[in-house]
């Protein structure tokens, strides 16, 4: 199964592509086709048996937001990619791919959670995605597909890939980011411990907990739990099913010109 992180990727498409592609009506569109073109891709390359795409609800506080007062603020979005944002979900779901998107949850929580379902039905997954949070699902039968240029380069990292990054088991990527901290979601981590201090605790200690149980930073171990929480992606988020799928192109190619996507309407109805 293909599982797609959509804001993490049509983030990546909007900043890499030129602001001067537009759609009818002079509307903005690099993150449609960027996005568009990327999905078409990963379609073609892995050959997938469903696709999930999972998206954030920006507009609904998260369940890390009422705990962390201090998460993720500061990020400001420009208008014309929160257009297209609110535009892409319908968008994809016309292709015959399912999307996932819920008030209160992530599109990391719906990853996982997809994740977990293939996972239970003995099945491997790809997740593209450029949130490195998301090593936390890796394993012999799931990988990630990290953009490394825009979004037309992607790197595969597997377990081993995750280990020479950071010295951790992937199953240990919450545990490292609540001691390092994460300063893009603004989790401060452990006073005076960064990524090789937080990696040496985990190979003397095979979790966060383990370290606190042995007495390590009680006079933070609350507020290391919390953050360890916060890194933790939900798989008890909620899926829609998951049957095997064969892409409706006509639908798509409609929708694309709907939108006023003439290029990508083409690409689409010639794979119809």
């Amino acid at each position: 199964m293909l599982v797609v992180d959509g804001d993490s990727l049509a983030h990546r498409a909007y900043h890499a592509l030129p602001k001067s592609i537009r759609r009818a009506g002079g509307r903005p569109a690099g993150a449609l086709v960027g996005f568009s073109n990327m999905l078409l891709r990963l379609w073609e390359a892995e050959e997938p048996r469903a696709v999930l795409v999972g998206w954030d609800t920006l507009e609904v506080p998260t369940y890390r937001h009422e705990a962390l007062a201090q998460y993720q603020s500061g990020r400001e979005f420009d208008d014309a990619l929160l257009e297209q944002l609110g535009i892409l979900p319908g968008f994809v779901a016309s292709w015959g791919f399912v999307c996932a998107k819920g008030a209160g949850y992530e599109a990391d929580d719906f990853l996982a959670a997809a994740v977990a379902s293939e996972r239970r039905r003995g099945g491997t997954v790809v997740v593209a995605t450029s949130d490195r949070d998301a090593f936390q699902l890796v394993g012999d039968d799931v990988t990630i597909l990290q953009p490394v240029r825009g979004v037309s380069e992607l790197t595969r990292v597997g377990p081993a890939e995750v280990r020479e990054r950071y010295d951790v088991e992937p199953a240990q990527v919450p545990d490292l980011i609540a001691l390092r901290g994460d300063s893009s979601d603004k989790i401060p981590g452990a006073a005076g411990v960064g990524p090789k201090k937080a990696a040496a605790i985990l190979k003397e200690f095979p979790t966060l907990e383990a370290a606190l149980d042995a007495g390590r930073f009680s006079a933070a171990a609350d507020d290391l739990r919390l953050y360890r929480r916060i890194a933790t992606m939900d798989a008890d988020a909620p899926m829609p099913d998951l049957p095997d799928q064969t892409p409706d192109w006509k639908a798509a190619a409609a929708a694309a010109d709907e939108l006023g996507l003439g290029a990508l309407a083409g690409r689409l109805a010639e794979r119809a």
